[in-house]
């Protein structure tokens, strides 16, 4: 069954599922030295850094809401065109590097029903790697309108947890979240043949939001 995904109150805080893990105890360690600092000055040399920490990581698993944008195919994650190759087999594939300042919920890049969700075990090398591709991986398939599309999340140097959100045989809208990657990392996405791309290297991607395809 598709998940339901309602906006948001404006104003409210919503945070990426899959983040509790590295978020509660950053925040608990945060606020446990916090409340330790104001009676004894020696915990401030804790507080401050727990602190820091805490609000990277509040920022780092932020999940806003978008407006999602038409088109065929949109970009399932937000960060910087990293290259646009023809394969083989006529596709194209659209490579996709996520920093860790980016947001890294990933989004379903076209409606349709996932085909199958594979977890590959690998390394851990920068996603701006070329040799990235051996990285630990979740490959995903979708059935749409325009034939299967393949997408691919990539685990990088720091990420080493890559979260599906939807099953096997789940049906899901275009730009619905289908997962999460903690910190660094890479999704590539894979055009049918036929369909030309609409971004070119060193484009910033928006998850559903920027086109992939061109009309």
């Amino acid at each position: 069954m598709p998940h339901s995904h309602s906006p948001a109150p404006r104003g409210q805080v919503r945070l990426a599922r899959g983040a509790s893990p590295w978020l509660l105890p950053t925040v608990a360690t945060a606020a446990v030295s916090l409340a330790k600092a104001r009676r004894s000055g020696r915990w401030a040399t804790v507080a401050v850094p727990a602190t820091v920490l805490a609000a990277g990581m509040l920022w780092f698993f932020r999940d806003p809401e978008r407006e999602i944008a038409d088109g065929r195919v949109i970009s399932p994650a937000d960060g910087v065109v990293q290259s646009v190759m023809p394969w083989k087999d006529g596709r194209t594939r659209v490579a996709i590097f996520m920093s860790p300042l980016n947001v890294h919920v990933n989004r379903a890049p076209l409606t349709g029903t996932v085909t199958s969700v594979e977890h590959i075990p690998g390394g851990y090398v920068p996603a701006f790697n070329k040799e990235s591709e051996n990285n630990e991986r979740v490959v995903w398939h979708f059935d749409t309108e325009a034939g299967d599309i393949e997408m691919v999340q990539i685990a990088g140097a720091v990420a080493r947890r890559i979260v599906p959100y939807v099953p096997r045989g789940c049906k899901v809208e275009r730009g619905e979240r289908i997962g999460l990657i903690r910190f660094g990392s890479r999704v590539d996405v894979y055009l049918p043949a036929g369909i030309e791309a609409g971004v070119e290297v060193g484009q910033t991607t928006t998850a559903g939001v920027t086109r992939l395809d061109r009309d």
